[in-house]
């Protein structure tokens, strides 16, 4: 279930109220707090990055961390839009009521981007500087071309007239030009992550929450139903997680 390259990572958890106006931000934290037991019961730490209250009730968005081994090959099965159906506590004609929440989860990232440069993967060419117009600088091949083979980044210097200078110096340069590639990579990955994200709406829901006429959870990936609400939104979500992550659907 969890081979996946940043499963082992922290969770970070937006929950954002969708559709649906005070009843959608009650529900919003509704969830919030159903995650929160179920994070307690992993025995993972919980941590409140941003918490945004509602207007009337509930809230507007909330953002938070699971911290523990594998918290993000766990949680990332909740990512999707999360769908309430009850009889609304908002509503004074008390109408069945419809409200929507999305969920999503990121691995938390190591930030701290180390650069180690494998003599191996550097193609080191030497070359003679030369000068405007053209002019040779000086006689001796001392300017240096670094070539990073894995990135095909490249970085010269004839700066100096020492050519083991100007290598310091291309070294400095190529590993500041890996951190920014490597910090790239992380960002991109979390943007990809991000455009994946369904509407906040109708029928893009990963799984419906029914309090009434009937009282029952199903999670849509995977036809799994269980009848004991009042359990799961306290947080007894392993089953559906566990059922999403063996068939490979997160």
């Amino acid at each position: 279930m969890l081979n996946g390259e940043d499963d082992r990572n922290n969770a970070i958890i937006s929950i954002n109220a969708g559709a649906g106006g005070t009843d959608s931000q009650d529900w919003s934290e509704m969830l919030f707090r159903m995650y929160t037991r179920w994070i307690e019961k992993r025995g993972f730490k919980l941590s409140v990055i941003d918490y945004q209250t509602g207007d009337e009730a509930g809230i507007k968005s909330a953002t938070f961390t699971a911290s523990g081994e594998f918290a993000f090959g766990y949680m990332k099965a909740e990512t999707g839009v999360h769908r309430l159906v009850r009889m609304s506590p908002f509503n004074a004609s008390g109408k069945r009521h419809t409200s929507f929440a999305s969920v999503f989860v990121y691995p938390e990232l190591d930030r701290e981007i180390v650069v180690e440069i494998d003599d191996k993967d550097l193609r080191i060419d030497h070359f003679r500087a030369s000068g405007a117009g053209g002019q040779h600088v000086n006689k001796t091949s001392s300017a240096v071309r670094l070539t990073h083979l894995p990135t095909g980044i490249v970085v010269q210097c004839q700066q100096e007239s020492s050519q083991h200078r100007n290598k310091d110096i291309a070294l400095k340069v190529l590993k500041a030009r890996l951190y920014q590639y490597e910090k790239k990579k992380q960002d991109d990955k979390l943007q990809e992550m991000h455009d994946g994200k369904e509407d906040i709406a109708w029928g893009s829901q990963i799984r419906s929450y029914v309090l009434h006429p009937y009282q029952m959870v199903k999670d849509h990936r995977i036809d799994l139903e269980i009848g004991n609400v009042n359990s799961v939104l306290d947080g007894a979500l392993d089953p559906f997680i566990e059922g999403v992550l063996l068939a490979g659907k997160s």
